[in-house]
């Protein structure tokens, strides 16, 4: 074991602190067989063992009171594939130092998140996003991934040979085993056209399912109280690349730190909620530059919040947009924080939320510290309306009967984690109560 650390006070608080956890031990393993000491160690001593990538997700995913294993030493690039446009990484590499070895060959990843900061195991197992109704999330870029199971075996699964076991192990929520590393598709680093605008909610509903064929990345933002929504929109561009420094310093200017005294007004002052939503909405700038696609992908979020996203069918969108206006209209919800809509093509991963069907990715946040339960629970109701399938990273009230409704290959899932960890050393109480209810 190349780093081990045994302490009763060092406690893990995820990066909004919706939740935190004292671990008994914290693991850094360094290399594969690192790993597999760290699960054969506790298989003997009948110890549970929970991942931790970046901590990025809100929901509990790895809570543990004993053993918790940190992949923040396992990173690197293994192998670029120029020829079969793919990429081998460890799995505890960030999404941006990817991103940023990548482009100095060239390359990049297909699509990202407005974030990037997760590791690139934690991104793929909790099905994390970009938008563009061609790309998937990041899970669909994986061609293959090695997992570490709980017998300290190893098991590579492919997407063309172990096709049923592949589908089931991707979005798994590192309830399968330690992944230790994955191969990706990447492409040749393109440019990007990147325009950002104002419309009316009106013209957004007329002409939405144009936008979102029309455009490789549309994403929108909803302001709460407000007719005015912000569009962004990418598409490949001959036109060389531009220095965006100053689009770069004005976003984090705007995003960051004036948000941040917003949002802490807002929180003293809730009743001052709908005059910052509507400030906020005549405030959005209009742009348009040139740059490459991983340096417009994401941007820095340095204000805590809470997050509730949910996935629903691409189709029912504009009635799913009605209805949430008209919550927001009619009750009382202190929230500034726009709500952002994005869009993922359909796959066959089992617990992916897009599994068989094209869907709009529906994100509510509220400032860290806020009364957020309200909000969010009228929210998810209008998401159980429409059959939405909860972010695995994000906050949601699901029971197991209900995810087996909304996930149609939910309990051959449950069979597939039981082949790789009959024991059940990779749960914890909260994945227990989410899959054994």
């Amino acid at each position: 074991m190349t780093s081990f650390v045994r302490t009763k006070t060092n406690t893990f608080y995820n990066w909004a602190q919706t939740f935190h956890s004292v671990p008994t031990d914290w693991y850094y393993p360094e290399s594969v067989a690192d790993v597999q000491e760290i699960i054969t160690q506790s298989r003997n001593q009948k110890r549970t063992i929970r991942v931790v990538g970046a901590g990025h997700s809100f929901t509990p995913l790895v809570a543990t009171s004993d053993c918790l294993v940190s992949l923040d030493r396992l990173t690197g690039i293994v192998s670029l594939d120029d020829k079969n446009e793919t990429v081998t990484v460890l799995a505890g590499t960030k999404l941006f130092d990817l991103s940023e070895r990548l482009a100095v060959h060239g390359f990049s990843l297909e699509n990202l998140g407005d974030i990037n900061v997760q590791s690139v195991a934690g991104a793929i197992a909790t099905g994390t996003h970009g938008t563009g109704i061609t790309f998937g999330s990041i899970s669909t870029q994986v061609e293959s991934l090695t997992i570490v199971k709980a017998d300290g075996s190893l098991s590579s699964l492919h997407r063309r040979t172990n096709k049923d076991a592949f589908y089931g192990a991707i979005v798994s929520l590192g309830t399968l085993g330690i992944v230790v590393s994955v191969t990706l598709r990447v492409v040749k680093r393109p440019i990007y056209h990147y325009e950002s605008a104002k419309v009316q909610f009106a013209d957004l509903q007329r002409e939405l399912f144009q936008w979102v064929e029309e455009h490789q990345h549309f994403e929108f933002f909803l302001f709460p109280h407000s007719d005015t929504v912000h569009v962004k929109t990418m598409d490949p561009s001959d036109h060389g690349p531009e220095d965006i420094t100053k689009h770069k310093t004005t976003s984090l200017v705007v995003e960051n730190y004036l948000l941040q005294c917003v949002s802490s007004v807002c929180k003293t002052f809730p009743k001052s909620s709908k005059f910052f939503s509507r400030l906020s909405s005549i405030a959005v700038s209009e742009t348009s530059l040139h740059a490459p696609s991983d340096e417009l992908f994401s941007t820095p979020r340095n204000v805590r919040f809470v997050e509730m996203e949910y996935a629903v069918p691409l189709e029912k969108l504009p009635q799913i947009l009605a209805h949430i206006r008209t919550a927001l209209h009619t009750s009382n919800y202190h929230v500034h924080f726009p709500i952002e809509v994005r869009t993922v093509k359909a796959d066959q991963l089992w617990l992916s939320p897009s599994y068989e069907r094209p869907s709009a990715y529906i994100a509510f946040h509220m400032y860290s510290g806020t009364k957020y339960r309200p909000y969010f629970k009228a929210m998810e109701t209008i998401m159980d309306t429409f059959e939405g399938r909860p972010h695995w990273g994000k906050l949601h009230t699901k029971s197991t009967e209900q995810l087996s409704v909304l996930y149609p290959r939910f309990q051959d899932f449950l069979h597939l984690r039981e082949q790789f960890d009959p024991d059940q050393m990779f749960l914890n109480s909260y994945l227990r109560e989410l899959f054994y209810r």
